[in-house]
């Protein structure tokens, strides 16, 4: 990934939308188009990140938790926000969508899925809901000294947004050691490729959800993703999940 290629975003105390729209969105469908995955830099500031951290112990903002050993997940664990989601969550879901909604149909396209995405996030939601969809999937993870979380796919139902967003919250080096973001592209007739995506506190990574699109000699077809995060040596690592297809 050539994260030179995207502009760094306006000042975080501007709003969500000015700083997403500071993005240079081809260079970064580019990413997504080449390799699965790219970084949105300093997505978040400092101040944010601990902010939204410091939500978790809150039961209040969240309609479930997760405890991922009970579940064969990994070790650690997560919650699930629940409707209203806070102000910068809401802001990033709606501002970010968009910009990704022109990729999804381009990749659909390719792939021979007739799924098409409406312009503005509202719509789609509306759209989820028509299919049962109802349940918020933003989410904050928590990890501590010895947690991972295992490759897997975030799908909830019938409807699937095929890009997703994840921001790490945490400091690698002060707050954690270990606990890289790790993304899989698992290749027809091919040995599986990886992706070990760096992170500072407040940078984003976007990324596949289930499949992909990728031109081979014969034309194109569909690769097979997963995400995960590698075993912590040391310390604590929260990462805010955006998912922009709710549940049923």
């Amino acid at each position: 990934m050539n994260g030179s290629a995207l502009r760094l975003p306006v000042s975080a105390g501007t709003s969500a939308e000015a700083r997403v729209a500071g993005y240079d969105w081809q260079a970064i469908a580019g990413e997504l188009d080449g390799f699965g995955c790219t970084i949105l830099p300093a997505l978040l500031s400092a101040d944010q990140c601990r902010a939204l951290a410091a939500l978790y112990p809150d039961e209040g903002h969240f309609r479930s938790r997760v405890v991922m050993a009970r579940h064969g997940f990994g070790r650690g664990e997560y919650r699930y926000f629940s409707y209203p989601l806070p102000d910068p969550v809401e802001a990033l879901r709606t501002a970010i969508y968009p910009h990704l909604a022109g990729l999804a149909d381009r990749w659909n396209a390719r792939m021979g899925i007739d799924q098409r995405y409406p312009a503005d996030h509202a719509a789609y939601l509306a759209r989820c809901r028509e299919a049962g969809q109802v349940r918020p999937t933003p989410l904050l993870l928590r990890y501590g000294s010895g947690d991972h979380n295992c490759l897997h796919q975030d799908i909830y139902g019938e409807l699937v947004f095929p890009i997703q967003i994840a921001v790490l919250l945490s400091e690698p080096g002060e707050d954690f050691t270990g606990g890289e973001f790790v993304l899989t592209e698992q290749r027809p007739r091919m040995q599986s490729r990886v992706e070990v995506v760096p992170l500072r506190r407040g940078d984003a990574v976007a990324f596949a959800v289930h499949h992909r699109p990728v031109q081979g000699t014969r034309g194109t077809y569909r690769v097979t993703m997963r995400h995960g995060v590698s075993r912590l040596r040391s310390g604590e690592r929260h990462t805010l999940g955006i998912i922009f297809h709710d549940a049923p």
